[in-house]
């Protein structure tokens, strides 16, 4: 070994009252410890890797090192760990200075003490979530290990699972309920209120919330039927001719209501309803001249509606018609000489009693865990393309102003020199 230039040293320090053996390695040789402490007959095993083309450092002289061991009681470790250590990779990849070991219900962290704690903390906290929530998403683990908060944001499940949150109960049984706190207002506000605008970006359940809602109430007999709407405005493609009646050319801008009726209803009852207009899916344009009373109507994609489009829905409400419109301000399809009606509804019946809004936001997106990140990066563009139009927009309003000045002054002068 002295031929081959290999130093090694070992350093004995303390740390929590004991001795402990650390190695420091340096060329062509690779160093495996097993569980060996000072004092403790166990082995330690060397061995020579003479193919490495690079030295292996191992060095942790003067560290403040810590090892914790915590045991996971209570949940699944396989949920809280995810399939092929998914969600522990996450983890390690946050803190590459601890070294994160799992094994049957127990995970081992050790590292300098800084690093170990902060590891620890984040790993409570996805207990603590799987634990109260029945459910701990690789997204959730990112947005805990990314400084985020989901528990102000996610709603914790009761006891049998499910809770209070429940809207109803779908095909075969399955709840369909609030997942998130921004979407359970949507619930309450909408119980208390005829007309509803349920606003926010993509991904965040407005639609499919709106139609549970209404799903909801016809079972509960609070109305007779269901009517679902939505603009046929394509986005951002013509699509030209469309084969078929009137029935086959709209129903493509209608699928998402369908996806969502889907998941709520048996398919013999759904077509029951529908074929008895029980459930009436149509075009926003049909809805001109008609009355909808004891009904529950949703008005999806509002931000692709005219402002005469949008008077003209809230018109056709019946005495004992509720009513739920959906819209993303960011998402709008229609022709740049035409203006959205959403936002001027909104502003222009704030206040008014029986009318509300729920902003949900990007933290309530519950699609794929990429949607978010998307929406994001999608948003920051948007904000700077906003901030440079108004820059813009100021130093023209400036030069404007600059311009207008110097006729009068010339004007000033003439009349002195006069």
């Amino acid at each position: 070994m002295a031929g081959d230039e290999t130093l090694f040293r070992i350093f004995l320090f303390k740390k929590s009252g004991r001795n402990t053996l650390v190695l420091w390695a340096k060329a062509n040789y690779f160093f495996y410890q097993k569980a060996w402490k000072l004092g403790i007959a166990k082995t330690l095993i060397i061995k020579s890797i003479v193919s490495l083309s690079f030295p292996l450092l191992l060095n942790f002289e003067g560290k403040n090192l810590s090892e914790i061991i915590l045991t996971i009681e209570g949940i699944d470790p396989l949920e809280l760990f995810g399939e092929n250590n998914a969600k522990l990779n996450l983890l390690r990849k946050a803190y590459p200075d601890a070294t994160i070991t799992s094994r049957g219900n127990s995970l081992k962290i050790t590292g300098e003490k800084k690093d170990a704690q902060a590891a620890k903390a984040k790993f409570e906290m996805m207990a603590r979530y799987l634990r109260e929530h029945h459910e701990l998403s690789i997204q959730t683990v990112e947005d805990l290990l990314g400084g985020e908060n989901p528990f102000e944001v996610r709603i914790p499940v009761m006891g049998d699972g499910s809770g209070s949150n429940v809207i109803l109960y779908g095909r075969e049984g399955r709840p369909i309920k609030a997942k998130t706190r921004n979407q359970k207002i949507m619930i309450e506000v909408c119980d208390t209120n005829d007309i509803l605008f349920a606003l926010g970006p993509a991904g965040t359940g407005k639609t499919y919330t709106a139609v549970a809602l209404a799903v909801r109430a016809l079972k509960n007999k609070v109305v007779k039927k269901i009517v679902l709407t939505r603009p046929a405005v394509e986005a951002g493609e013509n699509l030209g001719f469309l084969p078929g009646d009137l029935k086959d050319k709209v129903d493509p801008y209608l699928r998402p209501l369908y996806d969502a009726l889907d998941d709520m209803l048996p398919m013999d009852k759904l077509n029951f309803f529908m074929e008895n207009r029980v459930i009436e899916i149509a075009p926003l344009a049909f809805m001109r001249g008609r009355t909808l009373d004891n009904a529950f109507i949703i008005l999806d994609e509002a931000q692709n509606a005219t402002p005469l489009q949008i008077k003209m829905f809230l018109t056709r409400l019946g005495p004992s018609a509720k009513c739920i419109i959906t819209g993303d301000m960011t998402q709008i399809d229609l022709p740049h000489h035409q203006k959205s009606g959403l936002r001027q509804a909104v502003e222009i019946l704030d206040g008014v009693d029986g009318i509300a809004s729920v902003h949900l936001t990007i933290e309530d997106v519950v699609r794929h865990r990429l949607v978010k990140e998307i929406i994001k990066a999608y948003d920051k563009v948007d904000a700077e393309e906003r901030a440079k139009r108004d820059r813009k927009k100021a130093e023209q309003e400036s030069e404007r102003e600059g311009d207008g000045a110097k006729p009068s002054e010339i004007r000033a002068a003439n009349v002195a020199g006069n």
